[in-house]
């Protein structure tokens, strides 16, 4: 009965149903004005409503994948995760593991050469010890023997907070789209890395270099293109590498582009924000050292430090979308600064939810594609 599970969110159904018949049937009986009747009528439709909210809560969480767990809902999930090698005959000890292979859904042919793969791995940074899941798209031509000796763009793949890094793949839909993006000829095959960047859970990081705590961003900028590298066929010439995020991830994908050209050439913000907030979730990122806060802040480091020879996309929505103004005002900015490039899409309409998310994929998708380049 875990928190995604449809048996969990149809017996909250189920007891929402039974607990809105029972009211109907026994509020004749509690009609009296005797303070058990009272307390009865009171029960029933604080009971009623609030296994309609856990229903919903559920339902939503299914949706938009805030949460993967009980333990990561109620803040529990605090230990970081350790690498377990599943695979006969695999050497271990390395920063990436794989643990489990599957099918990208939807896809014609059972053959990874035909339909692509998506491999469940575990990813240790090796400088900053920071353990994390993630999620990695394969395409087809990586197992084509014509394809052989070829390295691949890659584009790391972001949730929000807290997300979860398995609604990249079956919410957002990311490997389907990409595989049929590159079968229709509007993208190159890419490989594509997808995680949350809350890798020190439950803290939501920012991707930010925290004095005495996770070095996120150096995760993020050395080690996971580290562990990848060692592990499969990727380009290490600059220009490979791209990142893309929704929410927090997409400000994570902003800064990391213009803080790392090197690494990263070109980074899309879907619904990004442009500055690190302060809150419970977050705490404090930066201990009073105003230059690592100055840093993290988008606005700042566009208007302070020497431009970034890096590609920039940004989304948002003129109706529906809190950060359409502040997106506007950024495309400005970077526009100012004669090097970086930046890019946007603009909807007439659309929320900050997973539907928005999903209209958007496809062009940023193709957007990336045409920045990296995988030899």
């Amino acid at each position: 009965m875990g928190l995604t599970s449809n048996n969990t969110l149809a017996l909250a159904v189920l007891a929402a149903v039974v607990l809105f018949a029972g009211t109907v049937w026994l509020w004749p009986k509690l009609a009296r004005r005797s303070w058990r009747a009272v307390g009865g009528r009171v029960g029933l439709l604080l009971a009623t409503q609030l296994v309609l909210f856990v229903s919903v809560g559920l339902a939503a969480n299914q949706a938009f994948g805030f949460y993967a767990s009980w333990a990561d809902l109620f803040g529990r999930e605090t230990s970081q995760g350790v690498v377990v090698d599943h695979t006969t005959g695999a050497p271990s000890g390395g920063p990436l593991q794989v643990i489990e292979t599957g099918r990208v859904r939807g896809a014609t042919g059972l053959r990874p050469s035909s339909g692509g793969q998506i491999e469940k791995v575990d990813i240790v940074g090796r400088t900053t010890n920071i353990a994390t899941r993630a999620y990695v798209y394969l395409p087809p031509e990586y197992f084509q023997p014509r394809y052989r000796t070829r390295t691949f763009p890659a584009a790391v793949v972001l949730t929000g907070y807290p997300g979860t890094a398995q609604a990249l793949v079956s919410k957002l839909h990311y490997p389907r789209t990409a595989l049929d993006l590159a079968q229709d000829g509007r993208m190159q095959p890419m490989i594509l890395v997808m995680l949350r960047p809350t890798v020190a859970p439950p803290r939501d990081t920012e991707c930010v270099d925290i004095p005495g705590g996770p070095q996120t961003e150096s995760f993020f900028a050395k080690d996971l293109p580290d562990a990848v590298l060692a592990h499969y066929r990727v380009g290490r010439k600059p220009g490979s590498w791209g990142i893309i995020g929704d929410s927090t991830g997409g400000y994570c994908a902003l800064k990391l582009a213009l803080h790392h050209p090197g690494v990263y050439a070109a980074g899309a913000g879907l619904s990004a924000y442009y500055d690190a907030p302060k809150d419970p979730t977050t705490g404090d990122l930066f201990h009073g050292d105003k230059g690592l806060r100055d840093r993290a802040n988008l606005w700042w480091y566009l208007k302070h430090m020497p431009a970034s020879d890096t590609s920039l996309l940004v989304t948002s929505s003129k109706v529906g979308e809190p950060n359409y103004k502040d997106t506007l005002k950024f495309i400005e900015r970077v526009k100012d600064t004669g090097l970086t490039r930046i890019s946007s899409v603009i909807l007439e309409s659309g929320g900050h939810n997973f539907n928005t998310w999903r209209r958007e994929i496809p062009p940023t998708l193709q957007w990336i594609s045409g920045r990296l380049a995988g030899h």
